[in-house]
């Protein structure tokens, strides 16, 4: 692959989670749709503010939610530290979001604190509670949306990948199945980085890594999932997550995508068929589908993601970054990035890390032999 479209897809990926998060904003959380089309038409084509007494009230057209933010302070840290440092990363959120929250839903940067950060901030800061013993068992996406950005940054380390989400991810969240389809979730986006496309064979490359210890995922079977060969070193790996199931899963859900038999028209109403709430077995899903559906359109992708209703927010922010992984920086239209409030510096680290990524790339090929 070439370094240009590495860092492109690497930046877009980044860029694509913003603009979903901000184009969300508005809409966030109408789970009546009839409510949804009264307040803001039929169709949601651009950022908008939310309306008094809503989610994130107060907040203008174009800001990020309290899921942006966070994956702004994860950003940050990652460029300057120059990868996942995790007392850079806990001291952040001490000194920078902590602070600003009460421990109440409707409060602090964003206008709206999930469950799980409410959760670590009552045991951090009411309780005293070291790092490592402030974890909840929220079911939510809220890890994937801070930690894809981790995903990205070790693209083209995926055992490395998978240990830093994992360990990213569980400072917050402790349920297994959350950690596990969190850690699948971060390992696909890696893969789209790397430039691999969204479809049924990605699970393959998956289980191939499974099988060489990269991900750590338990698996029995041999090649495409047949019985494992009787006597035969080496056919089965026990990981940290019981079964490969995260993995797979969206490998299916990309061939519906694709299947011209397979319809959900308009595609928004994936949000119907997987389910609007905020759990990871809705938004996952229904993420997959769209930036499989639309690998190479990140308006419609995102924007399908967004009149879904429900949670639209962590459903565009996680279809925002898979599409922007496969489509590229360059392919998300310039009104996104422009009216996003701090795209400046959103845009500015965003390409920093992809740097980095790049420089990485660069020194892990040999040199190239110049002489005719």
């Amino acid at each position: 692959m070439s370094v240009t479209s590495l860092q492109d897809r690497a930046a877009g990926a980044l860029m694509g989670a913003f603009i979903g998060d901000a184009l969300a904003l508005g809409p966030h959380w109408y789970y009546n749709l009839d409510e949804l089309h009264a307040d803001y038409g039929e169709w949601i084509s651009d950022y908008t503010a939310p309306r008094p007494g809503r989610y994130h009230a107060g907040l203008k057209a174009g800001q990020s939610s309290q899921a942006g933010l966070l994956l702004l302070l994860t950003l940050r840290s990652l460029v300057e530290c120059g990868g996942y440092d995790e007392d850079d990363f806990c001291r952040r959120l001490d000194t920078e979001l902590f602070p600003l929250l009460d421990g109440t839903p409707m409060n602090g940067p964003g206008g709206y604190t999930s469950q799980s950060i409410r959760e670590a901030w009552r045991k951090r800061v009411v309780l005293g509670l070291p790092w490592g013993q402030v974890h909840g068992n929220a079911d939510t996406t809220e890890a994937a949306e801070r930690s894809l950005a981790l995903a990205v940054r070790y693209a083209l380390r995926p055992a490395q990948l998978a240990s830093t989400v994992c360990a990213n991810s569980a400072l917050m969240q402790s349920d297994g199945t959350v950690l596990a389809m969190t850690v699948a979730y971060g390992a696909i986006l890696g893969m789209l980085v790397e430039g691999h496309p969204l479809d049924g064979a990605l699970a393959g490359k998956l289980m191939a890594r499974v099988k060489r210890g990269e991900l750590p995922f338990h698996a029995v079977t041999s090649g495409h999932l047949q019985a494992p060969q009787p006597g035969r070193a080496g056919a089965s790996t026990a990981g940290n997550f019981p079964s490969p199931d995260a993995l797979l899963g969206p490998g299916f859900i990309a061939q519906a995508a694709r299947d011209p038999a397979i319809h959900i028209e308009p595609a928004w109403k994936v949000s119907l068929v997987y389910g609007m709430p905020c759990a990871v077995y809705h938004q996952f899903p229904a993420a997959y589908y769209l930036a499989a559906r639309f690998a190479d359109d990140f308006e419609s992708a995102v924007l399908h993601a967004v009149n879904g209703g429900g949670q639209n927010q962590a459903r565009a922010i996680l279809t925002g970054a898979l599409v922007g992984a496969q489509a590229g920086l360059a392919a998300i239209p310039r009104r996104f990035i422009d009216g996003l409030d701090q795209h400046e510096e959103m845009l500015g680290l965003a390409l920093r890390l992809a740097e980095q990524i790049a420089d990485e790339d660069r020194g892990d090929r040999p040199a190239q032999n110049t002489k005719s």
